[in-house]
This record gives structure tokens, C-alpha cells and sequence, in this order.
């Protein structure tokens, strides 16, 4: 049986790690790779990095925080943000990222998906989709959750499987900061859906909302969060203590 992983997000802005509620509504938080050596000493299985304004105000992702990172911290990392061509993927990956996510620049070119697949192989091309409910459908959002698309969610992450991603980051702008627990009717069907890893985001506020999680659906490969191991309400050895006690398999 495959450990759980459990995985901490850093949302980076203006060279600082925030944090929000929704996707709104900002807070700093602190210096990202300072916290990128605490959760690695703290025993993250991987760390995510996502530069969170970079698609909204069209630029290129930070790097130099990258480069600083990944001289500190070895355990896989996944960097995100204003990822919208191979010639991303090679800056980011030649920085010290292990995967690359890639979300609106996806939604802009699906044939990037294939390209940096074929180029670098399916394991290093994370899909990372911002959902919401819309009427009665599961929709995507672009642009840090700032826009419809008008992409029905579970057939749009179909889509990006059949062209190569190789795993799938369900962010759920609904349970988002709310800390009411993480969207397991989305996470259902999005597993059901695919057959590559799932990471489920948006919505711990509690340890106990990942014993809720994979007892809900225990096909999800991992749970990511932020705001409650940035603010020091979930400790990570106390998190894999308490799934290891629910019989939730998790590397120690």
C-alpha cells in the first residue's frame, strides 16, 4: 500500500509566503524559505510552491527564492505560477523544482501539457485546477480563482490525464481558508474520474480533517494545506502520528 503524503503549500507573493481566505484576502506569513527548511526538518513529504499573482499580472515565476530553496531543502519540490511554456518548465526545473504545476497557462495551450510531457516525462508535469461550484456543475477558475473559464472541472482534468499530466492538484475555492474540511464530493469524483496521483487542497483546519479525508476517500494520494501548519495549528509529526493511530499508512 502507497503512503499518504502530506504536503505543505507556500503561496508566494513579493517574495513573502501569505496566505487567504477563498483565494482573497491576503495575510503575510513569513520569509518561504525559512519555512520551506522548517517543514522539511518538521517531516513534509514534499513542498509546494506557488507563485500566486504571477498568471494574474502576466509575468514570469520567481526564481531566485527557488534557487535558494531547493539549495536547502531536499525533499521533492513543486513549483507553480505564470507557467506558460516548455521554456518555463526548463527555468523552473533548472532551479532545483522537481515538478512543475501548471494552471492557467494550460487552460491558454492544452498542448503544453504534451509537450513538457514528452520532454520531461510525465512525472514531473503536475495539472493544478482551481474549482468551484457554478449552478449544479464543478466549473475551473484561471488567473489565482479570478475567472470562469466555463470548463466543466472533471472533464477538463480527463483532458489534461489523456495529454500527460502525470498528477492532479484538485484546489477547491469553496472549502479555500474556510477550515471546514476538504471538499471530499469534489475529491470523489475527481479520483473516480482519473487514474494518476490526486492531491486534495483547500479547506483543513484540523488534524482530524485528514483522518475525515481519507476515511471519505481513501484513493487520494495526498493532502495539502497552508494555513494550518503556517500558523502552527497542525504539527505535522502529531499529524502522521494521529493518521498512523487511524490506520492511515504515512512515511514516519
Amino acid at each position: 500500500m502507497i503512503t499518504k503524503r502530506i504536503i505543505p503549500c507556500l503561496d508566494v507573493r513579493d517574495g513573502r509566503v501569505v496566505k487567504g481566505v477563498n483565494f482573497k484576502s491576503l495575510s503575510d506569513v513569513n520569509d518561504p524559505v525559512a519555512l520551506a527548511e522548517y517543514y522539511s526538518d518538521s517531516g513534509a513529504d514534499e513542498l509546494v510552491f506557488y507563485d500566486i499573482t504571477a498568471s494574474y499580472e502576466g509575468r514570469a515565476l520567481f526564481t531566485d527564492i527557488l534557487t535558494r530553496t531547493a539549495e536547502r531543502v531536499f525533499i521533492p519540490l513543486t513549483v507553480g505560477g505564470g507557467i506558460n511554456s516548455v521554456e518555463d518548465f526548463d527555468r523552473v526545473l533548472k532551479c532545483g523544482a522537481d515538478k512543475v504545476s501548471v494552471n492557467s497557462g494550460a487552460i491558454r495551450n492544452p498542448g503544453l501539457i504534451r509537450e513538457a510531457a514528452k520532454k520531461y516525462g510525465d512525472q514531473c508535469v503536475v495539472l493544478s485546477a482551481d474549482i468551484k461550484r457554478v449552478g449544479n456543475e464543478f466549473r475551473v477558475f484561471s488567473k489565482g480563482g479570478r475567472e470562469d473559464t466555463g470548463l466543466e472541472a472533471i472533464a477538463w482534468l480527463r483532458r489534461g490525464v489523456s495529454l500527460g499530466a502525470g498528477e492532479i492538484v484538485v484546489n477547491s475555492i469553496d472549502t479555500d481558508g474556510v477550515k471546514g474540511g476538504f471538499d471530499t464530493e469534489l475529491l470523489t469524483l475527481v479520483c473516480e474520474a482519473v487514474s494518476v496521483p490526486v492531491i486534495a487542497s483547500g479547506g483543513a483546519g484540523c488534524a482530524e480533517d485528514f483522518v475525515k479525508l481519507w476515511r471519505a476517500v481513501p484513493s487520494v494520494d495526498a493532502g495539502l494545506a497552508a494555513s494550518v501548519f503556517h500558523f502552527g495549528e497542525v504539527n505535522i509529526p502529531d499529524l502522521k502520528n494521529l493518521l498512523a493511530e487511524n490506520g492511515i499508512l504515512v512515511r514516519r
